[in-house]
């Protein structure tokens, strides 16, 4: 009798596991759908080709990755993308899940890569065993962050004073920037928090807009005409309907 209620207590303990996970998916996925409603944004849930869309950290780690909690719409004139990336690492046992909240600014033109990496422990052992760092101009720059690119002009032309000095202010510090083909990004630890896309891609738009234009029109694109774009709307969205994305663009060259 006593191994039966065991039995019992055990199976109904596995269903309320189940209903609360449920409960609590349901929850989350309302709460995403509520913040894109307010802000003329669309939640799309699951897109398996943004787990492969770019490359480099966080995305060439693991396994089994995935991006969930996908939203999409306009910021300050631009496209733009926020979702939940997943991976795991190790196994049986040691096996742990890992998850990244993701943003992105769609550009105009395909741009070399170009990622900025805080200093630290983790980027000093990279460079220990090779790992690239572009020297700028600025010794405070260059202690407090790792630059990398597949084009050296193209990290001095985009990593100019007034940008460098900008990106030691303290709403970037410990952030992790690149920008790879058509697109800006930038990601935090953890899972979307929706109150964060807007402030994260503030920070995107601030790096874009100060690309200078002849960084543009080499590539054969008009420069942004920053002055003409449309003001933020509710939370800092721009104003009007949500743009259609594309298919979250081009690889870097």
């Amino acid at each position: 009798m006593d191994g039966s209620w065991f039995v019992v207590v055990m199976a109904l303990l596995a269903v309320a596991g189940v209903l609360v996970g449920w409960w609590g998916h349901r929850a989350r996925i309302a709460l995403l759908e509520r913040w894109a409603a307010a802000n003329g944004w669309e939640h799309h849930g699951v897109d398996p080709a943004l787990a492969r869309r770019w490359r480099g950290a966080p995305f060439d780690e693991g396994r089994s990755r995935r991006a969930t909690e996908v939203l999409t719409g306009p910021f300050e004139g631009r496209s733009a993308l926020s979702f939940t990336y997943s991976w795991t690492t190790g196994s049986g046992k040691e096996s742990t899940t890992h998850s990244a909240h993701v943003v992105a600014l769609l550009l105009d033109v395909s741009f070399p890569t170009l990622q900025l990496t805080p200093e630290g422990l983790g980027a000093k052992l990279a460079k220990v065993f090779g790992g690239q760092d572009i020297q700028l101009e600025s010794d405070a720059f260059n202690r407090a962050w790792r630059v990398e690119s597949s084009d050296l002009r193209f990290a001095h032309d985009v990593l100019h004073p007034r940008t460098m000095h900008r990106l030691l202010e303290a709403d970037f510090e410990r952030r992790f920037l690149r920008i790879e083909g058509d697109a800006i990004l930038a990601w935090t630890g953890g899972r979307t928090v929706p109150d964060n896309v807007f402030p994260m891609l503030s920070r995107l738009a601030v790096v874009v807009d100060a690309v200078p234009d002849f960084v543009w029109l080499d590539r054969g694109a008009l420069p942004p005409r920053r002055a003409e774009r449309p003001p933020r709307g509710p939370g800092g969205a721009g104003a009007g309907s949500a743009a259609e994305v594309p298919p979250w663009g081009t690889p870097a060259p």
